[in-house]
């Protein structure tokens, strides 16, 4: 109990409110959004291919809106941009079991991906505001875990009460953000000058030209960027086209579905701190090469299981893979990143999300025209191209640098 009080005291109440709401979130929406390519294999007149773009074409508006949620903000404010997004992912998921139209549905997931960019940058700046830097770090990494604790409990809970993925998990998520979004509006309201228009730092700011500019101009940015993506398209098919492999062609595939999904969450919780402990006597490349690797394997074991104890393992391996790449891939980003363009290095790696339309699209064009063998198998493979880009990046950095020390432009 007093650990508790001393926990609470240390947080403001907006933050403490901000991650118990990613609890919620995540607890919830795990027991729809992974689901929402099966939900939508029920209508006759949608292929693999279809729902693939459907769900991916969210992460591609994502991509490109949340590069100027920063802009936007200073219009109306950080605030009011915070409430409209949970609005919006409110509107999406009641909007997905209304419809079965194909343009509709592209429209609710673009609404989806905008509002859950803009929610996911403004609800880490708005907690940066009111922690201390000295314990940003800590409450990111709490924020992480009530991530990964809602994801691993959400289809397990779901599946056990019969709703994982139906019409009633739609509602229930679609609840839970209106009902936040009214909670989080009453609660700003009482905290002066907490969502002032002007209130984006320089830091944060992306601005478009310049990303340009420094992608063209800075090569091993753009092959990490290259290699990021072709990651972000292995990791980001993974639920959509697993899930619609597995009803398909396993009884209680959606049951075997929401272990998995669960598996990867409890697995990450449990793994995440004894692995990248152990993994930091390597180097950043070297543990995104057997992130990579990892990857490669989890999906080999997905194309040649045949029951559920091979699809676990497969995920337990795969899982294990997004552990060691995910913080390492930020962390080689942010090795060459000068300080004073940290928010347009940041901006450039936010493109790896590009990987998160490919993978769902590509993925399900591949279970449509051959089989889930063969899209495993082709996954595997982009996994392990992905080594490549990585590779020559850093060996273009290293030259890089080296030429520079050796100008004396380190010196001057």
């Amino acid at each position: 109990m007093k650990k508790l009080k001393c926990y609470l005291k240390e947080y403001h109440p907006i933050v403490h409110s901000l991650i118990f709401g990613t609890v919620l979130i995540s607890l919830t929406s795990s027991m729809s959004l992974p689901f929402l390519a099966i939900y939508l294999s029920g209508f006759k007149e949608l292929s693999f291919s279809k729902i693939g773009f459907i769900i991916g074409v969210g992460s591609l508006a994502g991509t490109f809106c949340g590069l100027i949620g920063g802009v936007l903000s200073d219009f109306i404010g950080r605030n009011k941009l915070l409430i409209l997004s949970l609005l919006g992912l409110g509107v999406a998921f009641i909007g997905f079991i209304s419809t079965s139209n194909l343009g509709l549905l592209i429209s609710f997931s673009i609404v989806r991906g905008v509002s859950q960019a803009f929610f996911g940058t403004i609800s880490k700046a708005l907690m940066a505001d009111f922690t201390p830097e000295s314990k940003r770090f800590r409450m990111f990494s709490n924020r992480y875990f009530a991530s990964n604790l809602g994801f691993a409990a959400g289809p397990v809970i779901g599946a056990l009460l019969g709703i994982g993925g139906n019409m009633i998990a739609f509602v229930l998520t679609s609840v839970i953000y209106f009902g936040y979004a009214l909670s989080l509006m009453m609660m700003l309201k009482s905290v002066p000058n907490s969502g002032s228009k002007a209130e984006v730092h320089d830091e944060e700011r992306i601005h478009p030209s310049l990303l340009w500019k420094v992608l063209r101009s800075d090569v091993p940015l753009l092959l990490f960027i290259i290699g990021g993506i072709l990651l972000t398209t292995v990791h980001g098919q993974m639920s959509v086209t697993l899930s619609q492999y597995l009803q398909d062609h396993f009884m209680d595939g959606v049951t075997l579905f929401a272990l998995l999904m669960s598996l990867n969450g409890v697995t990450v919780i449990l793994f995440q701190l004894p692995l990248s402990r152990w993994s930091e006597r390597y180097s950043l490349f070297h543990r995104i090469l057997l992130g990579c690797i990892l990857f490669a394997c989890g999906e080999i074991g997905f194309a040649f299981s045949s029951n559920w104890a091979l699809f676990i393992v497969s995920m337990f391996i795969f899982t294990l893979g997004e552990i060691l790449v995910i913080p390492a891939e930020y962390a080689q980003v942010d090795e060459i990143t000068p300080n004073e363009l940290r928010g347009t290095y940041y901006g450039a790696q936010s493109l790896n999300e590009f990987g998160n339309f490919l993978g769902p699209w590509f993925g399900g064009v591949l279970l449509t025209r051959y089989n889930g063998t063969v899209m495993f198998l082709f996954m595997g493979c982009v996994s392990l191209v992905s080594m490549y880009f990585f590779f020559a990046g850093k060996r273009r950095y290293n030259k890089k640098t080296k030429s520079a020390i050796d100008s004396g432009k380190f010196f001057a």
